[in-house]
Protein backbone atom coordinates (compact mmCIF):
# COMPACT_ATOMS: atom_id res chain seq x y z
CA UNK A 1 0.00 0.00 0.00
CA UNK A 2 1.09 3.39 -1.11
CA UNK A 3 0.04 6.59 1.01
CA UNK A 4 -0.50 9.72 -0.98
CA UNK A 5 -1.59 13.40 1.06
CA UNK A 6 -5.28 12.53 0.34
CA UNK A 7 -4.93 9.31 2.62
CA UNK A 8 -5.12 11.67 5.99
CA UNK A 9 -6.77 9.69 8.52
CA UNK A 10 -4.43 6.64 7.28
CA UNK A 11 -1.20 9.17 8.03
CA UNK A 12 -2.76 10.23 10.48
CA UNK A 13 -2.95 6.46 12.30
CA UNK A 14 0.39 5.95 11.38
CA UNK A 15 2.23 9.19 12.81
CA UNK A 16 0.31 8.32 15.82
CA UNK A 17 1.90 4.98 16.36
CA UNK A 18 5.38 6.57 14.95
CA UNK A 19 5.43 9.56 17.47
CA UNK A 20 3.65 8.20 20.80
CA UNK A 21 5.54 10.99 22.56
CA UNK A 22 3.97 13.48 20.06
CA UNK A 23 1.44 15.89 20.99
CA UNK A 24 0.27 16.63 17.82
CA UNK A 25 -1.43 20.53 19.14
CA UNK A 26 1.69 21.74 19.10
CA UNK A 27 3.43 20.35 15.95
CA UNK A 28 4.59 22.73 13.77
CA UNK A 29 3.74 22.73 9.77
CA UNK A 30 7.51 21.93 9.21
CA UNK A 31 7.99 19.12 10.70
CA UNK A 32 4.52 17.42 10.25
CA UNK A 33 4.90 17.77 6.81
CA UNK A 34 8.89 16.04 7.20
CA UNK A 35 7.50 13.11 9.34
CA UNK A 36 4.63 12.54 6.41
CA UNK A 37 7.60 12.77 3.83
CA UNK A 38 9.40 10.09 6.11
CA UNK A 39 6.49 7.38 6.34
CA UNK A 40 7.82 4.21 5.03
CA UNK A 41 4.46 3.38 2.76
CA UNK A 42 4.27 7.52 1.42
CA UNK A 43 5.02 8.10 -2.22
CA UNK A 44 3.49 11.13 -3.36
CA UNK A 45 5.14 14.48 -4.39
CA UNK A 46 6.35 16.52 -1.50
CA UNK A 47 4.87 19.77 -3.17
CA UNK A 48 1.43 18.67 -2.43
CA UNK A 49 1.60 18.81 0.63
CA UNK A 50 0.55 22.58 0.92
CA UNK A 51 -1.14 24.02 4.85
CA UNK A 52 -4.91 22.68 4.27
CA UNK A 53 -4.13 19.09 4.12
CA UNK A 54 -1.07 19.00 7.04
CA UNK A 55 -4.22 20.96 8.55
CA UNK A 56 -6.45 17.55 7.95
CA UNK A 57 -3.99 15.40 8.87
CA UNK A 58 -3.10 17.38 12.53
CA UNK A 59 -6.66 17.48 12.97
CA UNK A 60 -7.16 13.93 12.64
CA UNK A 61 -4.16 12.53 14.57
CA UNK A 62 -5.81 15.11 17.12
CA UNK A 63 -9.21 13.24 16.32
CA UNK A 64 -7.00 9.92 16.76
CA UNK A 65 -5.85 10.35 20.25
CA UNK A 66 -9.03 11.24 21.55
Amino acid sequence: MSLKWTDVLEIAIQLAEAKPEVDPRYVNFVDLHRWVLDLPEFSDDPQRGGEKVLEAIQAAWIEELD
